[in-house]
């Protein structure tokens, strides 16, 4: 019973390092996190298949269906608040198993509705508060377990939705064909409840430097119980120390040269200094778990981050650039059949469009795992990379010309998407220690870019009646979401330090005013650095 009792306690423990692992415990983790991306981002991206399935059954406008995919990515994105204050509140394992279930429970419901207001809540709302309950504390944890590779790991991990575009897509799409649509979703929120078993390997990590070793001392720790002892005592010092005794045997010369005399008063105030000195006894370990949950117990909610001018600037360039992450998923196959291409090879760009994103996101993560580099300034050049790529598909009207701007789009999609959130850990925006906060109020400000695209885009092509405005619009949205992400850097660095410049100054004439009035400063900095020459400061001979 002990030795299960002990077991049970190792598994549910944290994980303490005396450093980032960049490895042991955080490969399951990055393995979870591939199966989080599969079922999570990589099932909303599949959920199409069931579009024309829903409008015939439920007699429903193509519209009010999709309706059901934003209202799920709004929930997700908008309650990422929520994530951040229960994981700090009760730890990233159990709200990520509360998700998986949360996930799995909504698909299923899903496929027992009689209409489509049904599905709103059960997909929009349920599944979707899972999803967002699942995939932020998986990516933050795994941002712990890495720091050099975390670059790498992140992005190897996050192509599962990508897989699930290649692989899962077909394979569901095959099934629903043999038992329709309802009980091919109970399959789906079947497999989905793995997430729970995913949820289960997310352990906590600790990181707890070795204290440094004591550099060495001459006397042992004990009670003097003499006179001599307690003179010993006052003499004894390390190695290291700056007097090295030497104050202590001239003061022991001066009492013998007056006759060794001592007060009762010396003896006492030496006494309470030996006793100052005893040893600490050591704490159990419960109080130094104790003790080290409340220094790493972060807030449940810090909106401090607001206050950081280079957050603010990157929260707005993932509002913006957000609007650029729809149109193409849900508008190329149709722009490719009003441009004469058959539905048959248009339906080839989502699977070229995904395998690039793969490629992307393998490439970033090599890319910025080479050090030095800065990081940033390479998620700006996608960025910036991908405004033209998107005018480009208006332009375009066969079949190899979409296909090449798909593959275009994929992979500097795959760069940015695998990026944008890790990019958070790193000093040139908010830093790992803040992480976990910034991540739920980022993803939140996403959220209404995540409800407002699908509607904006199918606004203009209703008004233009012409595919390729909604491209125009994500393209623009993309622009002004890589002017924001130049002024990180400027806002971290340039505008800061002169705050800080200007901070410094006024603290510096306080001071000055404080001094004598009648001795200007110019004078009293003279003095100084007259009193700081070698004439000055050279000893008198003894």
């Amino acid at each position: 019973m002990t030795g299960k009792m002990s077991t049970l306690k190792r598994c549910t423990s944290p994980n303490v390092y005396a450093e980032v692992p960049d490895g042991g415990w955080g490969w399951l983790v990055a393995a979870a996190f591939f199966f989080v991306e599969v079922f999570t981002y990589g099932i909303i991206k599949i959920f199409g298949i069931f579009l024309q399935d829903l409008m015939t059954d439920f007699n429903e406008t193509n519209s009010r269906v999709s309706w059901v995919v934003s209202i799920c990515v709004f929930v997700m994105a908008f309650t990422a608040p929520l994530s951040t204050v229960m994981s700090n509140r009760f730890g990233y394992r159990p709200v990520v198993m509360l998700g998986g279930l949360l996930i799995s429970l909504g698909t299923i419901t899903t496929a027992l509705t009689n209409s489509i207001t049904e599905m709103y809540i059960t997909m929009g709302i349920v599944a979707g508060l899972g999803y967002c309950l699942t995939f932020l504390p998986t990516v933050t944890i795994l941002s712990q377990y890495f720091s050099k590779r975390r670059s790498l790991v992140t992005s190897i991990a996050s192509t599962g939705e990508c897989f699930s575009l290649v692989l899962l897509a077909p394979a569901m799409n095959a099934l629903k064909e043999q038992i329709g649509w309802r009980n091919c979703l109970i399959v789906i929120g079947l497999m989905q409840a793995s997430i729970i078993v995913c949820g289960a390997l997310l352990k906590p990590i600790v990181i707890k430097p070795k204290p440094a070793a004591p550099e060495g001392s001459t006397c042992p720790l004990k009670e003097p119980e003499t006179k001599y002892d307690l003179e010993n005592e006052n003499t004894c010092t390390s190695i290291g120390s700056v007097d090295s005794g030497v104050q202590s045997v001239t003061s022991s010369q001066i009492n013998l040269s007056e006759g060794q005399e001592s007060t009762e008063q010396e003896k006492k105030a030496l006494k309470e200094k030996v006793e100052e000195e005893q040893p600490v006894l050591p704490k159990t370990p419960l109080e130094q778990d104790q003790e080290e949950l409340s220094i790493s117990k972060p807030k449940l909610l810090d909106f401090s981050v607001l206050r950081d001018a280079s957050f603010n600037c990157y929260a707005l360039f993932g509002l913006f650039a957000t609007l650029g992450f729809f149109a193409p998923q849900l508008y190329v196959i149709e722009l490719s059949v009003s441009r004469g291409v058959s539905r048959d090879s248009a339906t080839y760009m989502l699977s070229a469009m995904a395998v690039a994103e793969i490629v992307g996101r393998l490439s970033m993560g090599w890319i910025l795992n080479r050090r030095p580099i800065r990081k940033i300034y390479i998620l700006l050049i996608c960025t910036v990379l991908l405004c033209p790529v998107l005018v480009i598909f208006t332009f375009v009207t066969e079949f190899w010309g979409l296909m090449s701007c798909s593959c275009f789009y994929g992979f500097l999609l795959g760069t940015v998407a695998s990026s944008h959130i890790p990019m958070l850990a790193e000093d040139d925006v908010i830093g790992i220690q803040r992480m976990s906060s910034a991540v739920g109020v980022y993803v939140c400000i996403q959220s209404f870019a995540g409800l407002a695209g699908p509607p904006i885009g199918g606004f203009l092509i209703d008004r233009t009646d012409n595919y390729g405005s909604a491209f125009y619009s994500c393209a623009a949205g993309m622009g002004v979401g890589a002017l924001f992400l130049g002024l990180v850097r400027p806002a971290k660095s340039g505008l800061c330090l002169w705050r800080r410049r200007k901070d410094q100054q006024t603290t510096d004439r306080d001071s000055s005013s404080q001094g004598s009035d009648d001795v200007p400063a110019d004078f009293v900095e003279m003095d100084m650095e007259a009193d700081n020459s070698p004439a000055k400061s050279k000893p008198w001979p003894v």
